[in-house]
């Protein structure tokens, strides 16, 4: 059976959009930034030839966990800006072969391209998310302006960060109760760092890396970039209201409370006062 034209499937045109709308947005510039995407076989199957291998790339994590799973990947040192004209040079679908440190190269990242150097940090997010929530697909990294302005000014407590970004915008705690993780300043690109990581990604969707950048995951491509922008937003915000003088008045914790009521949401245990 003939198969379908691969720029055409779902999920590139997902990962075409979403690095188009990061790029835009300044969270991802020069090659900054990358994006990992679970997927089933049978999203695959209908567009490439599973047996028809590219290439063999080897990998520094032993990814055995995921072994036979599918995933659209960024490549390394690649410009989202350039994705939406080149994707085949851009971004690449891989299969983790059964040593779990094989990749099977399925399509794209031509001229000898490779995948995005946080690959093991996403692959480890990736196993610690599934671990918690067997739904998630996504895995996002970028550098949102100012959530990482925000890491040079605020004290790096998640309790207080979380806190912050709750009282700055009504939806935040509705969009993630379990709030932000931080974790200490890393080298990027190495396994402590992704170890750290996927540690805190047991407990939030939102890990913080100061003076560097956010990860953020999700169930859809819309979910994980949502979480993001909605963080940043009220980053932002933060932004203003320091920058105008004061604080006057802001979300109080009954305030939150009756917001968590209200949507049937849990709070992280310990981040708001008790009830009166």
């Amino acid at each position: 059976m003939k198969k379908l034209d691969i720029l055409s499937a779902p999920y590139v045109e997902e990962m075409i959009e979403v690095t188009s709308n990061l790029y835009r947005l300044g969270w991802d510039e020069r090659n900054g930034g990358n994006v990992s995407y679970l997927l089933d076989e049978k999203e695959v199957e209908p567009f490439l030839d599973l047996n028809d291998v590219q290439r063999k790339i080897p990998m520094i994590f032993d990814a055995s966990g995921l072994k036979g799973r599918y995933f659209i990947v960024t490549g390394s040192g690649k410009y989202f800006k350039n994705v939406q004209k080149a994707p085949s040079e851009n971004m690449g679908i891989i299969r983790i072969a059964e040593d779990g440190k094989t990749l099977d190269l399925l399509w794209g990242l031509e001229n000898d391209a490779v995948p995005t150097s946080e690959l093991p940090s996403h692959f480890m997010s990736h196993l610690s998310r599934l671990s918690v929530n067997p739904k998630n697909r996504i895995i996002m990294h970028n550098h949102a302006s100012h959530l990482l302005a925000m890491t040079f000014t605020h004290e790096l407590d998640e309790r207080a960060f979380t806190r912050t970004l709750w009282q700055m915008c009504t939806e935040c705690l509705v969009v993630f109760p379990e709030g932000i993780s931080i974790i200490p300043w890393l080298v990027p690109g190495t396994n402590e760092i992704g170890i750290a990581t996927a540690e805190k990604m047991k407990e939030t969707r939102l890990v913080l890396w100061p003076q560097h950048g956010v990860y953020g995951a999700g169930e859809t491509m819309d979910e994980a970039f949502g979480l993001i922008e909605t963080a940043e937003k009220a980053a932002q915000v933060f932004t203003y209201v320091k920058a105008q003088g004061p604080i006057l008045q802001t979300l109080t914790d009954e305030n939150l409370w009756k917001l968590a009521h209200a949507f049937g949401i849990t709070p992280h245990p310990g981040y708001l006062e008790d009830e009166k």
